[in-house]
């Protein structure tokens, strides 16, 4: 199982926002960890943020991340709106 980091204070204090008002989506984060590359809508992204990864929280929730296969972390580099691409 993978760990859930972030990238600096204000993602993370974020994510908890988000976290404390929808219990869904502490199951999606859960099932993320198990598999950061096929829960929860994750797909590789392209371009200006290729090597990166971005899922799907909620209904206007996305998660921009990394992965880190070797530590096995998942780096949550930014959440928020569909508005963070």
């Amino acid at each position: 199982m993978y760990e859930l980091k972030t990238y600096n204070e204000k993602i993370k204090k974020r994510l908890e926002e988000y976290n404390s008002k929808r219990a869904s989506i502490k199951n999606k984060l859960e099932m993320l960890k198990q598999d950061p590359r096929r829960n929860c809508g994750a797909h590789p992204l392209h371009g200006r943020l290729a090597g990166k990864w971005a899922c799907w929280l909620g209904s206007n929730i996305r998660l921009i991340y990394k992965i880190n296969d070797s530590e096995k972390i998942i780096l949550v580099e930014t959440v928020g709106s569909h508005k963070i691409y």
